[in-house]
């Protein structure tokens, strides 16, 4: 085993520790982090079986197989990339929707006379300081 092996095999288990605790944390969700276990899983017995690279190249026909490892890795990063786009733009649609459903309520609840309008002067909300009386 080289030295090489042995640090992708160390990087991919620290990895691992990294993403178990940011789940513990509730700093990563679920739905991101199956992802993320998944490919630092496949790094680490590629670290520790090198031939195991071997044998899947040579099954699909690749030349190098660190070319079969950049090409997957960019597959990776662009199915994520495409993932997180969708995620964006769903959430911009939601943020949309809100603002707008904000802006109704507003204007409902000042037809009403429950909050002063816009362009009245604002009051101070909040504990009256010493002295105020």
């Amino acid at each position: 085993m080289t030295k090489l092996n042995i640090f992708t095999a160390i990087i991919g288990l620290v990895l691992l520790v990294v993403f178990f605790e940011l789940l513990r944390r509730r700093q990563l969700r679920e739905k991101y982090a199956v992802l993320w276990i998944i490919v630092a899983l496949g790094v680490v017995p590629l670290a520790i079986f090198p031939s195991g690279l071997d044998w899947v190249t040579r099954q699909i026909g690749v030349k190098s197989g660190a070319s079969l490892v950049l090409f997957l890795g960019l597959v990776l990063l662009l199915l994520i990339c495409t993932h997180l786009s969708w995620e964006v733009s769903q959430l911009e649609e939601e943020t949309r929707t809100l603002a707008e459903e904000i802006a109704l309520i507003r204007t409902q609840l000042e037809e009403r006379s429950v909050i002063p309008e816009r362009d009245a002067p604002a009051t101070e909300i909040g504990p009256k300081a010493a002295g105020d009386d």
